[in-house]
């Protein structure tokens, strides 16, 4: 793992103008002082090999995000942390935490059954969280959800079951992008898993920005920029760039009707650091289990975390 000084070095030069680039068209990261989280949490429930606790924190005054803390059972001293990001479903953070869509998407519950805490919160306006962001000065629900990803990793940090310096973040679809904005804007998110979360603007849908334009996203997209990749302050290239050194594991499927792969294989090309795993699987818009199985060793091997041999886990 790299020393705080070299992590520094390494990270902000590639990183230092591309977050302005992408606060044109996300609206500002709050400047805000990081208040008490106040965390409020239910009675932990068994949940097999892991205890589920729900719980919510104070994001900003006014603000409560709903959440799903998991901690393994036989969790001896200090872990890595991972916070799981959903995809876009109604349910929201029930689907990581294992309590119902998609078993492929159960990347929260698995994890913590591997021995890293993990935490899964709703994105705005899914699951049991509702909040307008317009009407609280945001540009988009873009921003707000990176600040209230950057608040859970507030609230990560404070727990005596997580290591220093080894708290990461997955997610697919629409956590899958998340989870490199997230990164884009807080270093403090050493490792991401990215799952079907990203293409090239240009190969997005032919690039028609259509599908993140709308209120959920960013707006601006279509107000100041005609939803034309050509106009676009940032695009995803740069993103992965401004990454490194930090670890990234992407699973682009050839067949995700989403996220074009050639567009991905443009991205992945502008990585630039030591710790990159891409997987190109023959599937659809998806987190085959062969391709968990790599990401969670790859997390572990990062993190330097010895993983427990289960022949059942998937």
């Amino acid at each position: 793992m790299w020393s705080r000084r070299a992590f520094l070095a390494a990270a902000l030069p590639a990183r230092s103008s591309l977050t302005k680039r992408m606060e044109q068209v996300m609206g500002g990261f709050p400047q805000r002082v990081r208040g008490p989280l106040q965390v409020e949490q239910s009675a932990p429930v068994d949940a097999g090999r892991h205890a589920r606790i729900k719980l919510s924190y104070l994001s900003e005054p006014g603000d409560r995000v709903p959440a799903y803390l998991l901690i393994p059972h036989k969790l001896r001293g200090q872990t890595a942390a991972m916070l799981c990001l959903h995809q876009t479903t109604r349910i929201g953070k029930d689907e990581p935490t294992g309590l119902g869509g998609k078993p492929n998407l159960h990347y929260a519950a698995e994890l913590a059954d591997r021995g890293f805490v993990t935490l899964a919160p709703d994105y705005p306006n899914f699951g049991a969280y509702r909040f307008d962001p317009y009407a609280h000065g945001y540009a988009s629900t873009t921003m707000k959800a990176i600040w209230n990803h950057s608040r859970a990793v507030d609230l990560l940090e404070s727990l005596p079951q997580v290591r220093k310096n080894s708290i990461g973040c997955v997610g697919h679809s629409l956590g899958g992008h998340n989870t490199l904005f997230l990164g884009s804007f807080d270093l403090r998110v050493r490792a991401m898993v990215t799952s079907c979360g990203f293409t090239s603007f240009r190969k997005y849908m032919q690039g028609d920005l259509t599908g993140w334009s709308h209120k959920g996203y960013m707006p601006r997209i279509a107000e100041l920029y005609g939803k034309d990749p050509a106009r676009m302050p940032f695009d995803f290239p740069e993103v992965l760039a401004a990454l490194a050194p930090r670890a990234v594991f992407v699973n682009a499927p050839l067949r995700d009707a989403n996220f074009d792969v050639d567009g991905v294989r443009e991205c992945v090309a502008a990585y630039r650091g030591k710790h990159l795993e891409t997987v190109y699987p023959d599937a659809g818009h998806d987190f085959p289990p062969e391709v968990r199985k790599r990401a969670y060793r790859f997390l572990a091997s990062y993190f330097k975390m010895r993983v427990e041999s289960d022949p059942n886990f998937l």
